[in-house]
């Protein structure tokens, strides 16, 4: 299962480091990840920007605003920029939650969590497989961060990501800090989740970092990634190889110098997985193709 032609660690694009990343002559920056909510602005100096992006840099596309597991239709005009935005900066791929933000009445400003059963399964496959006939392609199923749990679950959270993206044949976005957030609030074992997903099917994976507010994490994406995360990070890439990562970093927004620091923290676990890849290899254990 190819991963096209993206490799090492990467960030999220954000505005106001747009001008830096431009201005330099050179970069450490392999990748970028575009959150499609920020761009879908027709013209504009931040069009024009992105098109200067997507000039030396590959990209690849990542939303919230589907609601990909929602009740209600999937919206095609919100769908159709983001197509459009994907053929005009000629991205990689497009990544979406498994999640839902409401129903025809009430919007939600978050990524809510889905019931773990056999019909949501079925409900979310569909709705993927809609978005990918429309879309020409895979798109990629993002874990979310999780407060509270479905009495009515049926299975764990990674046998539900599972079997979505058996039954919808999608790829996978990894969010480890996610997992680790999740795993923290509701007292599960994230080794557990981990082991579960299908990593076959992972196609990039998010490292971000976290709020602790006393009794629960936060998933704030306002602090650099976490030990544990790390640790668990580096742990999931020597037994399964090298695969595409990025820091996400969305609030209280630090200094270019200051991410590409911590970029620069995953691209030495990469890079230290592809010079044991072949032994990897050997002694029989998993990788992606």
């Amino acid at each position: 299962m190819s991963r096209g032609s993206l490799s090492g660690a990467g960030i999220g694009l954000r505005l106001p480091h747009v001008q830096q990343i431009l201005a330099a002559d050179e970069t450490s920056i392999p990748w970028l990840e575009v959150l499609v909510d920020n761009w879908l602005v027709e013209g504009g100096l931040n069009k024009h920007m992105l098109e200067a992006i997507a000039e030396r840099y590959p990209l690849v596309l990542h939303s919230v605003g589907l609601s990909l597991g929602g009740p209600n239709p999937i919206d095609l005009g919100y769908l159709r920029q983001v197509k459009t935005l994907k053929q005009q900066t000629g991205a990689l791929w497009y990544s979406e939650h498994a999640s839902f933000s409401g129903n025809a009445s009430l919007k939600v400003p978050d990524l809510l969590p889905l019931p773990y059963t056999q019909e949501a399964v079925e409900h979310l496959s569909r709705r993927i497989m809609q978005v990918q006939d429309f879309m020409g392609e895979r798109i990629l199923l993002e874990n979310v961060s999780t407060y509270v749990s479905c009495q009515f679950n049926e299975m764990t959270e990674g046998e539900f990501i599972a079997a979505v993206a058996q039954e919808a044949d999608c790829y996978l976005l990894l969010d480890i800090n996610n997992a680790f957030v999740t795993s923290k609030n509701l007292n599960q074992d994230m080794q557990a989740f981990m082991e579960v997903i299908p990593v076959e099917r992972v196609k990039q994976i998010h490292l971000a970092g976290f709020h602790d507010k006393g009794d629960y994490l936060l998933d704030a994406h306002n602090h650099p990634v976490d030990e544990r995360v790390w640790q668990a990070f580096k742990t999931f890439i020597a037994l399964n190889g090298h695969i595409p990562s990025m820091i996400e970093w969305d609030s209280d927004l630090p200094s270019l110098e200051r991410l590409l620091a911590e970029r620069s923290l995953a691209a030495e676990i990469l890079d230290a997985a592809l010079v044991t890849e072949p032994e990897l290899s050997n002694r029989g254990g998993k990788r992606c193709a």
